[in-house]
């Protein structure tokens, strides 16, 4: 098996908006082609980690609304699903009207699936005394199951049966640090146009965002009075949260994702390729840190879940990037990368995600930073001590330990913040 190919294929692909909202629409616009008519209602279910993550962010292509709901809705009323995560991008201001009177009219009912900690998006269309259902779990256009009329019609993904059951992830889970490095690394000319593809991409979504008031603008601001230095640290920290700023508001151009997500792409991507650019290391060997990088936030992601109660930009990818950037100074160094892998555990455990919004660029930023600082210091020899907090004798054992801290003390956490945003949204009157 080909560990970085499988990871490429199936957790690294351009998307227009957050995923957890256009995963919605996703499996709505699969659910309306099978309608025989028009969509009369909607029937949304979500997890709590994709609930969480459309409460607050603004879906592309819909005028400023936010959430998975109207995403839903307008995946319903598109009812083409063929361009999968960036199908939001062919949505006529027509069908835009249609989804929001749908909602405006209380045809649908969306629900949290309390219990389900992985990601799950359930939906079913209504339409001419019809009904057609779509269930994705374990990733964002991973299809579990297709119903017409509560008959299944299709188990799985017809179109890509290795997204499946993932048993590439059981490899992954299974491999040390150092043997997931040496298979990514081995790039050939097809890996080497995707990846330059993500960082065009990226960088292009970061200089869209540069011009908006965000966390950008902010840092910008804080250069331009003396509070910050325009360092590298100040530079690659500006154009990741330019790029967040832009997602989060809604910017309907695509992203590369990595692990799913939009935000840890940009994360991913931007901070090995600017790094390496600005220490005047090889292309290939940049271009190699990233591959690095997608591969390091699938293995994390293995033990956290695709969804985690903890931020995966500020930790998952600041794991992968700080293990990037080491990769690109020192090359496969057992040492310093569970030295950087410690050092960003043992800052940032703990940090929750609260949702996709416009402030997780403030998030993004303190990974980064942590992230940087964590991988410089390992290069210069700093590692925080294995009898340290959660940390474990390797960078392995440390990944373990976070997983049973997320999964096992923190499970409460997302249950609880979707109390919270359901009480805000009943407050302010919205879905």
């Amino acid at each position: 098996m080909n560990i970085l190919k499988e990871v490429l294929r199936n957790e690294v692909y351009p998307a227009v908006g957050c995923t957890e909202p256009v995963a919605c629409a996703y499996a709505a616009a699969v659910a309306a082609e099978r309608l025989d008519g028009a969509v009369e209602h909607l029937d949304l279910k979500v997890d709590t980690g994709t609930f969480k993550n459309g409460a607050a962010v603004v879906v592309p292509s819909s005028g400023g609304a936010k959430g998975n709901l109207i995403a839903a809705a307008m995946g319903a009323m598109l009812a083409r699903s063929a361009a999968r995560l960036g199908l939001l991008q062919d949505i006529t201001p027509e069908q835009l009207a249609q989804a929001q009177s749908l909602i405006d009219s209380g045809a649908y009912s969306y629900n949290s699936l309390a219990e389900v900690s992985d990601l799950r998006v359930e939906t079913t269309v209504r339409g001419g005394g019809h009904s057609a259902s779509c269930v994705l779990s374990g990733g964002h256009t991973n299809i579990e199951s297709i119903a017409v009329d509560g008959v299944e019609v299709q188990h799985g993904d017809a179109k890509d049966a290795s997204s499946a059951p993932k048993i590439y992830r059981e490899v992954l889970r299974a491999m040390s640090l150092s043997q997931l490095i040496e298979a990514a690394i081995e790039i050939d000319e097809e890996d080497r146009r995707f990846l330059s593809e993500g960082i065009e991409m990226n960088l292009a979504m970061a200089e869209r965002g540069l011009s908006m008031k965000g966390a950008a603008g902010q840092l910008r601001r804080m250069r331009d009075i003396g509070v910050l230095a325009e360092d590298l640290f100040y530079r690659v920290k500006l154009q990741v949260a330019a790029a967040v700023d832009a997602r989060m508001a809604g910017v309907p151009f695509p992203v590369m994702t990595s692990g799913g997500s939009g935000n840890q792409g940009v994360f991913a991507i931007v901070v090995p390729h600017l790094v390496g650019q600005e220490r005047g290391i090889d292309e290939t060997r940049v271009l190699q840190s990233i591959a690095v990088a997608h591969v390091l936030n699938a293995y994390v992601k293995c033990f956290l879940g695709e969804l985690s109660v903890v931020c995966g930009c500020a930790v998952a990818t600041a794991v992968s990037a700080a293990t990037a950037i080491v990769y690109q100074h020192e090359g496969i160094c057992p040492d310093k990368i569970t030295s950087a892998v410690n050092n960003v555990v043992g800052d940032l455990s703990g940090l929750i995600c609260d949702g996709a919004k416009p402030g997780c660029s403030m998030k993004t930023v303190s990974g980064v930073d942590a992230a940087m600082r964590a991988a410089f210091m390992a290069i210069d020899g700093f590692g925080i001590a294995a009898d340290d907090g959660l940390l474990g004798h390797s960078a392995e054992q440390s990944i373990r330990n976070l997983r049973r801290i997320t999964l096992e003390g923190m499970f409460p956490v997302d249950p609880t913040l979707v109390s919270i945003l359901q009480e805000k949204a009943a407050r302010s009157g919205s879905a």
